[in-house]
């Protein structure tokens, strides 16, 4: 069960506790829950299909081009 979270500024904090206090609020655990696990699906649908639909459409001389750039910059010493 996931936590609410709560704002870290004090002002926005009392209010999410007076609002919890009266009842305003009526998000519960299991409903954030429902939430965050329907995003992470939605998320992963498209990160399954990002990487390999990216490197089917590229060229073989734009996937090289791009390979030396990260090469340059991962060898790049500063200082």
């Amino acid at each position: 069960m996931a936590k609410i979270k709560r704002p870290t500024d004090t002002n926005q904090r009392a209010k999410s506790i007076v609002d919890i206090a009266t009842g305003e609020v009526t998000e519960t655990p299991e409903e954030i829950d429902a939430i965050k696990a329907a995003a992470s699906a939605l998320g992963r649908k498209g990160g399954l299909k990002g990487g390999k639909a990216r490197a089917d459409s590229l060229t073989a001389k734009r996937r090289s081009e791009i390979a030396k750039k990260a090469a340059a910059t991962r060898w790049h010493k500063k200082g």
